[in-house]
């Protein structure tokens, strides 16, 4: 079961989101920076501490005589109050013997650890309360003596209050500075994305144009380009379905309103031989209305496969085969000698199955209708598949009147018949269209010329849908 999503006004801005994932980990790396710096500095500061104390235990030890008569300090009072002087610290001496015994000092001071190579240990201890820094250091002048030196550390805490006042507080302003910054910089980039979303909710259903957004950012023109052509794409899809809506509604006036004057003019009459010719007339109506609807879905279906085709490899010889033998009958019928050639050899393009037999049903259905000789010959149409090392060429050739040279661009635009004395009644003008847009949909070039082998010349039409493999020049020539 999936979650459901969160409300809208319980969920951040992007605004906050985007502030959040910048500022949480800026903070936190500037709090270990922080850390890190105070304790580096901290660390030096305090060698700088434990070496005044150890050269004041060497200035007392320098001091000590040890002599037969045993360890003895050689420092008066006065001298020993000058010594151990500090504005801010406490100092604490004692001068012990080898075996730890008190000579002078303060009694309660211990002479720590072994002291290291270097002579001297420090330690740390406290003393009513107070923390001490200690360091002890082993003279070996005869008999050997300890010099323990001790002191307050309020100096080190001071100075390490002082450390972290003085870099967190600048560097917690700057913080600060930066977040406010930051959020205004955000914000401005993120005013394009609002200004989008402003538009879109005031935008009438009806209203499909593009937004017109000042992006700064390639990420908001990205996405604004996206929205519209999305748009773009609705908007041709709605377009196509009140054209197709209109175009229904206007073409089938015509037939049904012939139909049912047909039929009204058939019951006011008793004879059945006028009955049988209003029948025959209603049902050839009846088959131009059928004919139109079904060239008026495959229009709509070209533009909705427009976006959505994927082209994959098609047999062409199998395709002309099976659509060349469904076609005979009707040939046969309207006494045309259909046939076909170049087939026996496999043939393949890339292109759709459905949007290829959908161009040669509409060519040969235009040549059945219009590919009879004027002067009376026996109508004869070819399918022909030329494979050359780069092109690929399918044609529908009939040796009817033709198309006049001037007219046959005009013939391919939608509800366009050419006039050259056939029946244009019997089509719409849509035929040549659909194939035009399904050749641009199959990447293929489809071109109308001369009938070459017609014996009149300029007689005869030549239908050719032509893919192009490696690029070479028009086929016009070949296809005349």
């Amino acid at each position: 079961m999936s979650a459901q999503p969160l409300p809208a006004a319980l969920l951040p801005s992007l605004r906050t989101r985007l502030a959040r994932h910048v500022l949480l980990p800026l903070a936190l790396m500037w709090l270990a920076g922080t850390a890190i710096t105070t304790n580096v500095a901290y660390f030096y500061a305090q060698q700088a501490f434990d070496r005044a104390l150890l050269d004041d235990a060497y200035a007392l030890a320098a001091n000590v005589q040890a002599g037969p008569q045993g360890v003895q300090l050689k420092l008066t009072e006065n001298e020993l109050k000058a010594l151990l002087f500090d504005q801010s610290e406490s100092v604490f001496f004692a001068v012990l013997r080898a075996d730890g015994s008190f000579v002078s000092g303060h009694p309660w001071l211990h002479a720590g650890p072994q002291p290291t190579e270097g002579g001297f240990e420090f330690t740390d201890t406290s003393y009513q309360g107070k923390t001490l820094r200690v360091v002890n250091v082993y003279r070996d002048d005869g008999p050997g003596y300890w010099v323990v030196m001790a002191q307050t550390t309020h100096s080190r805490t001071a100075l390490l209050q002082r450390v972290l006042l003085f870099s967190f507080g600048p560097q917690a302003a700057l913080l600060l500075l930066l977040a406010w910054w930051l959020r205004r910089a955000i914000e401005a980039d993120l005013q394009p994305l609002s200004a989008l979303r402003r538009a879109l909710n005031q935008r009438d259903a009806n209203d499909l144009a593009p937004v017109a957004v000042q992006a700064s950012t390639r990420d908001v023109q990205q996405m604004s380009g996206a929205i519209n052509s999305l748009m773009a794409r609705v908007d041709a899809g709605v377009r196509a379905q009140r054209e197709f809506a209109g175009n229904v509604a206007h073409e089938l006036r015509t037939p049904l309103a012939g139909i049912r004057a047909l039929i009204e003019y058939g019951l006011a009459q008793a004879d059945p031989q006028v009955w049988k010719r209003q029948l025959q007339a209603v049902a050839a109506s009846e088959r131009r209305a059928s004919h139109m609807v079904e060239q008026l879905l495959a229009m709509a279906l070209a533009d909705e496969t427009r976006d959505s085709l994927r082209l994959h490899p098609v047999s062409l010889d199998v395709l002309v085969r099976r659509v060349v033998l469904s076609a005979l009958p009707r040939a046969h019928a309207l006494g045309v000698d259909l046939g076909a050639c170049g087939i026996d050899e496999a043939v393949s393009v890339m292109g759709d199955e459905g949007l290829i037999e959908g161009v040669l049903n509409n060519l040969m259905d235009n040549a059945l209708r219009y590919g009879k000789p004027a002067s009376g010959a026996p109508a004869t149409i070819t399918v022909e598949l030329r494979a050359g090392s780069d092109t690929v060429s399918l044609l529908v050739i009939d040796n009817g009147p033709g198309i006049a040279l001037d007219a046959r661009q005009e013939t391919m635009q939608r509800w366009q018949q050419e006039d050259s004395g056939i029946d244009a009644g019997q089509g719409v003008g849509l035929g040549l269209a659909i194939v035009a847009r399904y050749a641009t949909l199959l990447g293929a070039r489809f071109e109308l010329g001369v009938n070459g082998s017609s014996r009149e010349p300029g007689v005869g039409l030549c239908a050719c849908l032509y893919w192009q493999i490696e690029g070479v020049p028009s086929l016009q020539n070949s296809a005349a």
